[in-house]
């Protein structure tokens, strides 16, 4: 009979051991793959929402324009320019943008805010801020016409209170927010909807009016039909100064940019500014975002550009948010080092158990005649054998689970999610799909494993028979 069948047949003479050591590599498994899954995937969310939302992953811009955010440092828009980047085989739109500051005015309030003018057709291709438009608001008009339908259970009616004047893109964080489950959503959330819904106007090319973040309507006090007041500089030192009526409201996953941003049709932003046909920057919608194919679309716009303008990518755009990510990434892996650190010892400690049960055992084996090597080989097998099984069965739950948090992030409500959003953040924790970091955390968990199997090597090597057959 080979070492291999020995060492198979052995496992299972004694269940309940073979077992528990498996439970510790499984579980390692399963705590290394999830923690540095959510850690990532709630990374790359915050990357997305920034990207996505606000700077794109690649923009051409004035060569000052990103040192210096004033509206002289604006370019003119050539649509031969514009044709040229458009036939690059990664770019699959461009999204003009004009970008400024302005002081937002209603009444005696006023706020420092950013100005977006965009041509909100194309800009569908990048940030798709129509999509983000208000559909539902728990108004207290609302709540109290809520509290009048007896069809409404009283634990949503509290959850409603709890949540007053807050906005929702879509009914899925509505429900979530109001503890409704899938079970009572068909019968309690048309009801719900139906009461909260929000109406928004469109903002089109000619014609005045603007959307304006949610937080930033809440601050101001403004609403769907209010007039916004706009002061700021325009081209050249000119008095830049209107008034728009608001047409829609719109709620960005940032935070830090709902509370000041304003969107204008970009035609009535550059005459605002008094820059027609001025450009602060040119967002480019690419078929590829990876660090590669970026780096390669760059090298091939900057030949396209004059030398009066230059192209950013997103790392360029987003260093303040690296570096508080790359800072957080630190401090994450401090985290997973002590998580690395406590399931190594609960790997060694079962190890150290099974060593310590099986003395006796070793002692008669090598008695009757089996080398220590081959004991040793044996052993080592057998752990071999436990890893496997550990590492392969806690894969087979984290696959699943890694998969369904991908679809189905963690959305924080009531404190939490006020406490994620004080620190600019939404307060959602995403997980990250199957990657390079699944292979190097069943690795590590391997080495774990290889590294506590040295005790029991140990132990037999330097064996003596009468004290083992004593145990």
């Amino acid at each position: 009979m080979n070492t291999l069948t020995i060492s198979w047949r052995n496992l299972w003479r004694n269940r309940r051991r073979t077992l528990i050591t498996a439970a510790s590599v499984f579980f390692a498994v399963i705590f290394a793959l999830f923690f540095r899954s959510l850690q990532l995937g709630s990374y790359d969310m915050m990357f997305r929402n920034a990207i996505e939302s606000y700077t794109g992953y690649v923009q051409v811009q004035q060569k000052d324009f990103w040192d210096e955010k004033i509206v002289d440092n604006t370019f003119h828009f050539d649509p031969e320019l514009d044709e040229v980047i458009s036939r690059d085989e990664n770019v699959i739109a461009t999204v003009p943008r004009f970008e400024s500051f302005a002081l937002a005015s209603s009444g005696t309030l006023t706020k420092g805010v950013i100005v977006m003018g965009i041509d909100p057709e194309r800009e569908k291709h990048l940030s798709g801020v129509s999509e983000k438009l208000v559909k539902y608001r728990l108004t207290p008009r609302v709540i109290e016409t809520l509290r009048n339908d007896p069809e409404i259970p009283e634990k949503v009616l509290e959850l409603t209170e709890y949540h007053e004047n807050t906005s929702y893109t879509g009914s899925s964080r509505l429900q979530l927010d109001l503890g409704i489950s899938d079970k009572e959503a068909p019968r309690l959330m048309p009801l719900i909807e139906q009461h909260s819904r929000f109406q928004n106007g469109h903002i089109s090319l000619g014609e005045p009016g603007v959307w304006v973040g949610d937080q930033l309507s809440e601050y101001l006090k403004l609403g769907i039909g209010d007039t916004l007041v706009l002061i700021g500089q325009g081209y050249h030192a000119t008095t830049a100064a209107g008034k728009y009526e608001i047409k829609g409201i719109v709620k960005i996953p940032l935070p830090d940019i709902d509370n000041k941003i304003v969107y204008l049709p970009l035609d009535v932003c550059q005459g605002l500014y008094n820059a027609p046909s001025n450009l602060t920057s040119l967002a480019l919608h690419v078929r590829d975002n990876r660090d590669k194919a970026i780096s390669s679309t760059l090298g091939r716009i900057r030949n396209e550009l004059p030398s009066d303008l230059r192209v950013m990518e997103w790392k360029e755009m987003n260093e303040v948010m690296l570096s508080q990510i790359e800072a957080d990434n630190k401090s994450g892996m401090i985290m997973i080092g002590i998580l690395y650190l406590v399931i190594a010892f609960g790997v060694f400690g079962t190890v150290l158990m099974m060593t310590a049960e099986r003395r006796r055992e070793f002692g008669v084996l090598v008695a009757i005649g089996m080398q220590k090597r081959k004991l040793a080989t044996v052993v080592t097998l057998e752990m071999f054998y436990v890893g496997f099984i550990g590492i392969l069965a806690g894969s087979a739950v984290s696959i699943p689970a890694i998969l369904y948090g991908v679809n189905h992030p963690l959305v924080f409500k009531g404190e939490f999610a006020k406490m994620f959003e004080e620190y600019g953040m939404e307060p959602v924790m995403a997980f990250q799909g199957i990657d390079y970091y699944f292979l190097w955390q069943i690795f590590i968990v391997s080495l774990m494993v290889l590294l506590a199997i040295l005790y029991p090597v140990r132990k037999i090597s330097g064996l003596k028979v009468v004290n083992a057959l004593r145990a």
